[in-house]
């Protein structure tokens, strides 16, 4: 994957950490790592030498994480490199920092093996393509039409690797929650009906479809406790839950990727209602993004008909009643006729991707 043979580099201060992860690159296809037990050490390293990516613990000595980040960011030859932050630390700061500094990824102690994986493959390609995507326009600049058809390649490329970045994203969101993987599948498939229905771009309709799975990306950042607990929740655990809207938000708002910049917006507008009492904004009617609109009706729709832990599944008719009643104060009256409109097909879509049983 690593033409160039860049190295990869590691830096924790247990061996045995960086003699497991140094395995797991090479799994990756990182054929050469450098690792350190000593983040100075790793620092005075990275800043003579090319870095394909950056393994990086969050509790070291000095530099600690956040300064090496720092420190990393400003040296020229490594401002592109993926970095992948390895901490126990569930405090959403301090994710919202380190991505503020730079940091591409997180993982969480132990480190998933297939996970890490996954995650390296996806990292080095993107940065791959975007670095092949930059020689050939600066080398290929007098030649628009050619330019034109290979970019067009090269944007389909990254949208698939958008695409794996945002299952991953997706996935993790739902290890922690009582969803299903199948729920993100449909909330997808559901928007794009919908968006179709209301006369969308074809265009728009393929961003929607994967980006809506991002709706609740944001409960990674809600504590276990509340995330995962089968009784009704007191008014402060709501008032906590009801932050993973803005927590999605912060996540993916600072992406370059149009795609996942529209995840955000989703994320923090699908619990917003028509009448102006949703959450977190309380936004009214319009004020309310299109695409938060759509996810809202899908949302609502899967919940009801799907069958969870601490609730049976309604009735279609039953569900569709109930989102018809709530045309103009929960859902925007136009999107529940284009919703009512489409029900065969959500149906249809709902007995293909099923919850396993």
């Amino acid at each position: 994957m690593i033409a160039e043979r860049i190295p990869g580099v590691i830096v924790d201060d247990t061996e045995v950490n960086n003699r497991i992860y140094a395995g797991l690159l090479k799994k990756a296809g990182v054929t050469e790592t450098v690792a350190f037990t000593k983040s100075s050490d790793g620092m005075a390293w990275c800043a003579k030498h090319d870095v394909a990516l950056l393994v990086l613990d969050y509790k070291m000595g000095t530099p600690d994480g956040f300064e090496f980040i720092a420190q990393f960011r400003r040296v020229q030859h490594n401002r592109e490199a993926p970095i992948i932050m390895i901490t126990g630390d569930h405090n959403r700061e301090v994710r919202y920092r380190a991505l503020d500094g730079g940091v591409s990824d997180f993982l969480t102690k132990p480190v998933d093996p297939p996970e890490l994986i996954a995650r390296v493959r996806n990292l080095l390609a993107l940065r791959e393509s975007r670095r092949s995507l930059k020689l050939q326009a600066a080398y290929l600049a007098d030649q628009a039409t050619w330019l034109a058809a290979e970019v067009r390649k090269v944007t389909q490329k990254l949208r698939e690797r958008e695409r794996e970045t945002i299952c991953g994203l997706t996935r993790a969101a739902e290890f922690r929650d009582n969803e299903t993987g199948m729920h993100i599948v449909r909330m997808g498939m559901f928007a794009a009906e919908l968006g179709r229905t209301m006369g969308m771009p074809e265009d728009d309709l393929d961003m929607l479809q994967l980006a809506a799975p991002m709706h609740d990306i944001g409960k990674v950042a809600t504590p276990d406790n509340i995330l995962r607990k089968e009784g009704s929740l007191t008014p402060e655990e709501s008032a906590i839950m009801r932050e993973h809207t803005v927590a999605g938000y912060e996540i993916l708002k600072e992406s370059p990727s149009e795609l996942l910049r529209k995840g955000a917006e989703i994320a923090l507008s699908h619990h917003e209602k028509f009448d102006g009492s949703g959450y977190p904004y309380g936004l009214r009617g319009e004020a309310i993004p299109l695409w938060g609109r759509i996810c809202a009706v899908c949302d609502v729709f899967d919940a009801l008909t799907s069958s969870r832990p601490y609730k049976v599944a309604w009735p279609l008719e039953r569900a569709v009643d109930q989102i018809s009643d709530d045309a103009g104060s929960h859902f925007d009256p136009r999107l529940v006729d284009a919703f009512t409109a489409v029900v065969p097909k959500l149906t249809e879509i709902k007995q293909r991707y099923t919850d396993a049983a």
